[in-house]
């Protein structure tokens, strides 16, 4: 961002008015321009700005220019004990200062702890229990979609060609009352549901001990607890597979994947790793080791979450004076000449402090 464009925000949610009013399409056409990450603070400086950036004209103007941007979503619990077993949505939010912070989204309705968030295009898809609904994250309005076919437990969800693959268990009384898996499918192009598969081929495991999944090259990889029970699913030919044994010998968890390469940040040993599927195995990402012995060494948790071409989010846990606070830094990433990845922080911020932080969840959306 500009300096002259920092004065122009500056100026623009100042009381004065110094900018005369201009028509509504060429407002549209600069404000196109502005950075996404800019429009919380843009949207109050009037009443015509709100109205604006809320309008499918203004992304509609971002598509032709070919302007988009990631942003980065949080669900974080609610601090009120009467619900307690709810979640706000949160958005990843530059200041001017150019500092980033978790900033509530309002008017959204409270989110189950049980939900599973996707994002597909500018919309986040949350699957409860049962029901189902979609967040448009050009206008932060939500609308229930139809309800999931079949109560599934123990479900991850992941997106792939647009369509949303619910896997998980289903219980079978009638039979012999075991749990099988099973995969469902919601196409968000024809928004309706696809006819339920049960495969009697498919691994039965996928239980309270699957706890991540990944979509690569157009394949979902879930990671179990147990190694012996992670598996590979190619949606293309409704195929299950085992897991490759170098991805499934390190413990991943709370992973992301940028340009088909997986990054976990690993707590244990405070190196972030990466895995190319392509040359089947692990490598150390370099040029964080300062950074990370100095910021990330006494975090509980982190998460790494996809922020654009060869970039991720690192998010990380903290005390700080007295204070849980939660750390996001911009990690660049840089494939170089022989196969190395390397890694650059680029800005490291203090988002959010004095919260509970039990069971977040992170989405990253194209805007």
């Amino acid at each position: 961002m500009s300096e002259l464009m920092e004065q122009f925000l500056a100026l623009s949610v100042s009381s004065s008015p110094l900018i005369p009013p201009l028509p509504d399409d060429v407002t549209v056409d600069i404000i196109a321009r502005v950075p996404i990450s800019h429009y919380p603070t843009l949207n109050r400086v009037s009443k015509s700005f709100r109205k604006l950036i809320a309008s499918c004209t203004l992304y509609k103007r971002r598509s032709q220019l070919g302007i988009t941007q990631h942003r980065i979503y949080a669900v974080l619990r609610s601090r009120n004990p009467q619900t307690r077993d709810y979640f706000n949505f949160y958005i990843l939010h530059r200041k001017l200062n150019c500092r980033n912070r978790l900033v509530l989204v309002e008017p959204l309705p409270l989110m189950s702890y049980l939900g599973k968030y996707v994002p597909v295009g500018s919309k986040v898809y949350v699957f409860n229990d049962l029901d189902a609904l979609s967040i448009d994250c050009t206008s932060h309005k939500s609308q229930p979609i139809s309800d999931i076919p079949q109560r599934m437990s123990y479900k991850v969800a992941n997106v792939v060609d647009r369509k949303v693959y619910l896997i998980g268990g289903l219980f079978f009384p009638d039979e012999s009352g075991s749990l099988k898996s099973a995969v469902t499918v919601f196409d968000t192009e024809t928004q309706s549901w696809e006819p339920k598969l049960v495969k009697e081929d498919m691994p039965v495991g996928l239980g309270p001990f699957l706890y991540d999944s990944v979509v690569m090259e157009g394949k979902i990889y879930m990671k179990d607890y147990c190694k012996g029970n992670s598996f590979v699913y190619e949606p293309e030919e409704r195929k299950w597979g085992l897991m490759d044994e170098v991805l499934n010998s390190k413990e991943w968890e709370r992973a992301c994947v940028v340009d088909d390469i997986l990054y976990n940040h690993d707590v244990s040993e405070n190196v972030l790793r990466a895995y190319d599927p392509k040359q089947s195995c692990w490598s150390v990402v370099n040029g964080l080791e300062k950074f990370l012995a100095v910021e990330t060494a006494r975090s509980r948790w982190s998460r790494t979450v996809n922020y654009g071409a060869e970039k991720l989010a690192l998010f990380f846990h903290k005390n700080q004076d007295g204070k849980d606070v939660i750390f996001c830094a911009e990690i660049a990433l840089e494939r170089r000449q022989g196969g190395g990845i390397w890694g650059e922080m680029e800005s490291c911020d203090v988002v959010i402090e004095d919260r509970l932080f039990y069971r977040i969840k992170f989405v990253s959306v194209t805007v």
